[in-house]
């Protein structure tokens, strides 16, 4: 209708400028008097027209063409009065090969590097895997002014039940990698989060942001050795103050892992507990009594005239366990002078990390660096090395770990990134050579009695110790498409990966190495 409404306009006043233009000088005839009252009159229509319908044209309904913005709300969100609900994810179809079959998935086992004694280890593996995969959902609602609550849950597809496998059917399982929901007190700059997500001591973007974490931009699921992560059940209490700083406590739960735990003859030592409820039958769980416990802050500015992220944190942890000691004139217990005893303990674990990531060269070079050291902080880092190993009596005692993890990426186009990273991880020992005993030790690192030449013959016992991990990888991503439908990105990845142990009595120690390249065609929707 507004287009003929136009239409007829045009054509009286094309009109009345061929009636005009025909002699200027003369005076405006009665014809043309009518014309002009007609074209006030249809000036009047379309005014009142654009009051009713607005001032779009009809060529605004249409739909827009591929790669044009949408205006909000965007695909994939539905709002409900003072709720929205939000979905998406990521679509993966990832390649891995090995030049020493790990008989993994996209996640690799850096601590499980197979020696030659492994006869795997003289093969390698090409495997392809979509189950990086994921979803999410986030549902928000603005309860009162300056309240705002939230649920976040997001699922991928690594978790392999007993029944999975890749004969016929390669059905994975669900997996819940975050579910949490959070209430923000906007105006006070507090909130409140319980459930699973990120650990607080993993590297953030910016501040202390939910679903703003950063881990090195790699396709291996387990990603550099170094990096300092964890994902589990917690309840966290966040605090923003002005001038870009961030700080937070989080209660998250504990899970131990184990180096060398020899103890002597007559000393029992209860560290796990299999599982009755709830849990896969086929894992062990460690006894927890304590959560961890991390304290993190968190500035964002200008630094050095650079855009700069920094942080750090603290990280108490407790170890618990049940000793039994039994001594008697025949056994280690008896010999070492331990009384008779049965009774719970408790050691103890700390950890200081901190990180830094900068924009050295805005728009084209990123840097990021981060640390973490301290006593039994193995589980937090990529390489999984032990947090405890045992004392003579029988008690947890922390390994002493470094951890260390930086790299860059350049934006070498506005589609086109390149990454370096480089990382690792290393124990120290804790020995104990009691005099009472000769020739005997416990602990974990070199032992009288320790042997590592079976690690180097195909088909021999490897009782080697984990030491550290070493990786330095680099790779690319390039966006195909990014527009109003989402992203299409492909990407590829070369690591090279070595595992170091302790040396055994003799002073050998074997390294395993791994080669490993990726491949990934990934499309996130919205």
């Amino acid at each position: 209708m507004t287009n003929s409404i136009i239409r007829k306009l045009i054509m009286s006043g094309a009109a009345a400028f061929v009636l005009y233009s025909g002699d200027a000088g003369a005076a405006p005839t009665a014809e043309a008097g009518d014309l002009a009252a007609k074209v006030q009159a249809l000036q009047m229509q379309l005014d009142a027209l654009k009051a009713k319908v607005g001032t779009k044209s009809d060529a605004a309904t249409d739909a827009p063409p591929v790669g044009t913005a949408l205006s909000s709300p965007k695909p994939g969100t539905i709002s409900f009065g003072h709720v929205s609900l939000s979905t998406g994810g990521m679509f993966e179809a990832a390649t891995i090969f090995r030049s020493h079959a790990e008989t993994a998935d996209i996640g690799s086992s850096y601590a499980k590097i197979p020696f030659a004694n492994d006869r795997g280890g003289h093969t390698s593996e090409t495997r392809f895997s979509p189950r990086q995969s994921r979803l999410f959902a986030l549902i928000q609602a603005d309860v009162a002014p300056g309240l705002k609550v939230s649920g976040y849950g997001e699922w991928d597809f690594q978790a392999a039940a007993q029944t999975a496998n890749a004969v016929e059917s390669s059905g994975y399982s669900p997996r819940v990698r975050a579910f949490y929901g959070t209430v923000d007190w906007e105006s006070e700059g507090l909130s409140l989060l319980a459930g699973q997500n990120w650990s607080l001591a993993t590297l953030n973007n910016k501040g202390i942001s939910l679903r703003g974490e950063a881990p090195p931009p790699g396709i291996d699921a387990q990603y550099v050795p170094g990096f300092v992560w964890a994902r589990q059940p917690q309840i966290r209490l966040t605090k923003t103050f002005t001038d870009g700083f961030v700080a937070a406590v989080s209660l998250e739960n504990a899970q131990t892992t184990f180096g060398n735990l020899s103890i002597p003859t007559g000393v029992t030592l209860t560290n796990v507990q299999a599982p009755v409820s709830g849990f896969y039958s086929g894992n062990n769980y460690s006894l927890n009594a304590i959560p961890d416990v991390i304290v993190k802050g968190a500035w964002d500015g200008p630094l050095a005239g650079h855009q700069t992220h920094v942080e750090g944190f603290g990280l108490y942890r407790s170890f618990y366990d049940r000793v039994a000691v039994s001594p008697s004139a025949g056994n280690q217990a008896g010999a070492l002078g331990l009384m008779a005893a049965i009774g719970n303990h408790l050691s103890s674990g700390w950890g200081i990390g901190g990180s830094v990531v900068t924009q050295l060269l805005p728009g084209l070079l990123d840097l990021q660096g981060s640390f973490l050291f301290g006593e039994g902080v193995g589980r937090y880092g990529s390489g999984q090395l032990a947090d405890v190993s045992a004392r003579p009596d029988g008690t947890l005692v922390a390994l002493p770990e470094t951890m260390f993890m930086a790299g860059a990426t350049m934006h070498l186009t506005p589609t086109f990134d390149l990454y370096i990273f480089g990382g690792g991880e290393q124990e120290e020992a804790r020995t104990y050579t009691p005099v009472a005993l000769s020739g005997v030790a416990f602990g974990n690192g070199t032992l009288p009695g320790s042997d590592n030449s079976g690690c180097l013959v195909e088909g021999g016992t490897c009782n080697a110790v984990n030491r550290g991990i070493a990786q330095i990888t680099t790779g690319f991503w390039k966006k195909l498409y990014q527009g109003a439908w989402g992203r299409v990105q492909v990407g590829a990845q070369y690591s090279y990966t070595e595992r170091h142990v302790f040396v055994d009595r003799i002073g050998l120690a074997p390294t395993a190495n791994e080669n490993m390249v990726f491949t990934s065609l990934r499309f996130y929707p919205f």
